[in-house]
């Protein structure tokens, strides 16, 4: 690894971090920054989880006062089943492919732009027409973790949408339970691509650190925009970059 790419792995784990912090979306950054280093797409997937994890936990710690349970599912189920689901996809991620992989990468990017952009807005028209019981909210709650563990581009952004089908509306308490689960998917997703041989360490440990200090200057930077502009540039930014993996893929 040369100075340009350990440079360039740096300024994606930066603009990641930051991007976390402040709406979402930093696995669109540094996902294309590892494929672009050379990195094969099963292990840069499994690297950029790695690489955005601390991140992810420091979130959780920080609202660990807001948890609050979803209607009638108690806490601990939703934890459980966010973990079960988190090792099904990572266990499938490294079933995967590589020449697979590379041919699903741009619709799960599309999967997860699509999310960002809209899902918020297709959760709350949902919300007035349908209504899901628990035992349904589990099942969308396993997937999402499969999800999270195979990709996990937006996931955070469709539990919420999922959750709220069920009628809950608190967001501060949405948002914490979110950041929760999302940790504990991408923690035995951790585990799982570690103890696979799968993570490409010196590129992950890059943009670790540099995820770290973005995230920190990222929620500085968050507060003195406008979220409505940020959220459009990261949406921008994830739509161009769906669009140049499709192109990447074309034959």
């Amino acid at each position: 690894m040369g100075t340009t790419d350990a440079t360039l792995l740096f300024g994606a784990g930066l603009l990641a971090g930051a991007m976390n912090a402040a709406a979402g979306g930093g696995s669109f950054v540094t996902l294309p920054a590892l494929v672009a280093v050379g990195v094969p797409s099963v292990e840069a997937n499994a690297s950029s989880t790695v690489a955005l994890f601390p991140g992810s936990l420091a979130s959780a710690v920080a609202y660990r006062d807001d948890f609050a349970p979803l209607g009638f599912l108690p806490f601990h189920i939703l934890i459980m089943v966010s973990l079960i689901g988190g090792l099904a996809g990572a266990l499938l991620l490294l079933l995967t492919p590589a020449r697979a992989f590379d041919t699903i990468v741009p619709w799960l990017l599309l999967a997860g732009s699509l999310a960002f952009a809209f899902g918020g807005r297709v959760g709350a028209a949902l919300r007035r027409v349908v209504r899901i019981g628990p035992t349904t909210l589990l099942a969308c709650q396993f997937l999402l973790g499969v999800y999270g563990g195979y990709f996990g581009g937006a996931v955070g952004i469709m539990m919420m949408a999922a959750w709220g089908l069920l009628g809950a509306s608190d967001i501060k308490a949405m948002n914490a339970t979110k950041v929760l689960l999302v940790a504990a998917t991408n923690a035995v997703a951790v585990v799982c691509f570690a103890l696979a041989g799968r993570v490409w360490w010196p590129q992950a440990g890059i943009m670790l650190v540099a995820a770290v200090a973005g995230g920190y200057g990222g929620a500085s930077l968050a507060r003195r925009l406008r979220a409505d502009h940020l959220r459009t540039g990261i949406v921008i930014f994830n739509f161009l970059v769906t669009a140049a993996f499709f192109l990447r893929a074309a034959p």
